[in-house]
């Protein structure tokens, strides 16, 4: 599946945000279903039962624009209510799903019907036709539509496709471990390094700026409304130079080496000791991407556990530093005198470990001869390879 994203031409688009609305409405009805649900039987309704309760009170009187929306976009939101519980239940989000705004709901998923693509740069939707900015061609079969608002008020369409991208393109390099920072985003076992770029602090003192007028307005006023755009302006624009950013990084990775080897890392843990510099550096987000471009190149991703001490051991006798502190950014080994900058011999241990990793033969080897006696044989368990 491959989905192409384009930006809706700013025409008049008040169709769109009112099947939003109503989309919002029937999301947030389900919502309390469930609840109260809970509350009087302990007991939780089934995505089924919500999709035939939503069925027949569309005949209802009260109830008779829901009927706004075809069937299949109501199923994708009662689909979106489980989804959300299930990654709930299975520890992958921290909470339930929860009653939302109509500014905090900003989608709508046409399935099978509902919409026609009429060539070139043209959609129709509900028998209306909208133009977007066609950026690039639109490959394989469409499967799905969606109807997207942001927090400025702009539409995009995205369309998803059935379209496999694969390439082929030979890697120039073997393999390579890096090693994350926050003064150098990443640290190769190349000894190659790339800042990093730090877009939100860079933005940061006219971000504060535009914050202290819409703290100064009273609120839901029209001044008000206008800083309100000026701080989310200012928000998608240090997003898309991010996004940006890790796109083309992770482009020239995945080109460059076949085996990448990364450190596993524990990023809310971070946030909570440095706070919104880990946000800024977005490493989650590059990993998230790195494992979508491994899958397209067919390249091999693998990830240490986040608890081998990287930075601690000698890459040339395996020696460990336990007194290393935060602030060494080079240290002298005791045992061969080898000087190491901290963060190009994090680096090249990941590589060794990711190493042993993925070849476990050669990895025994490899520990022996480093001196090292952990048993990275042990160790597959923590590897993700893409």
């Amino acid at each position: 599946m491959t989905s192409f994203k384009y930006k809706l031409y700013p025409n008049d688009h008040s169709n769109i945000d009112h099947q939003i609305n109503v989309a919002c409405f029937i999301y947030n009805h389900c919502i309390a279903l469930k609840k109260r649900f809970y509350r009087r039987f302990k007991k939780s309704i089934s995505k089924n039962t919500l999709q035939k309760h939503l069925t027949k009170i569309k005949n209802r009187k009260r109830f008779s624009f829901f009927s706004e929306l075809n069937s299949q976009t109501i199923q994708d939101i009662t689909d979106r209510i489980e989804k959300g519980y299930k990654a709930f239940f299975s520890k992958q989000n921290k909470h339930l799903p929860d009653f939302k705004g109509k500014k905090r709901y900003h989608s709508i998923t046409f399935k099978q019907t509902g919409y026609k693509y009429l060539g070139e740069n043209q959609v129709q939707i509900l028998g209306k036709t909208f133009q977007f900015f066609q950026s690039r061609p639109i490959e394989g079969r469409i499967k799905t539509v969606t109807l997207k608002r942001d927090s400025l008020g702009d539409h995009y369409v995205c369309f998803v496709t059935d379209f496999v991208r694969k390439k082929s393109k030979p890697a120039t390099r073997q393999g390579c471990g890096f090693d994350f920072g926050f003064k150098t985003f990443l640290t190769s076992s190349d000894g190659e390094s790339i800042e990093s770029p730090l877009f939100l602090k860079s933005s940061l003192k006219e971000l504060k700026k535009c914050s202290k007028k819409l703290s100064g307005k009273v609120k839901y006023s029209k001044g008000w409304n206008r800083a309100r755009l000026c701080v989310a302006r200012l928000h998608r624009k240090v997003k898309n130079q991010r996004m940006d950013f890790i796109f083309k990084l992770t482009k020239d990775l995945v080109e460059k080496y076949s085996e990448l080897y990364f450190e596993d890392l524990n990023m809310n843990a971070m946030k909570k000791l440095w706070g919104f510099k880990v946000s800024d550096i977005s490493f989650g987000e590059f990993m998230r991407v790195l494992e979508y471009r491994c899958s397209q190149y067919d390249r091999k991703l693998i990830r240490i556990d986040r608890f081998e001490p990287s930075s601690q051991l000698c890459n040339d006798c395996g020696y460990r530093n336990t007194e290393l502190t935060l602030s060494d950014r080079e240290w002298t080994c005791p045992q061969c005198g080898e000087v190491h900058d901290r963060d190009l011999n994090a680096a090249k241990n990941i590589f060794n470990i990711g190493k042993a990793i993925a070849f476990p033969k050669s990895g025994r080897a490899l520990s022996e001869s480093l001196g090292d006696v952990r048993q990275i044989q042990a160790l597959p368990e923590f590897a993700v390879a893409v």
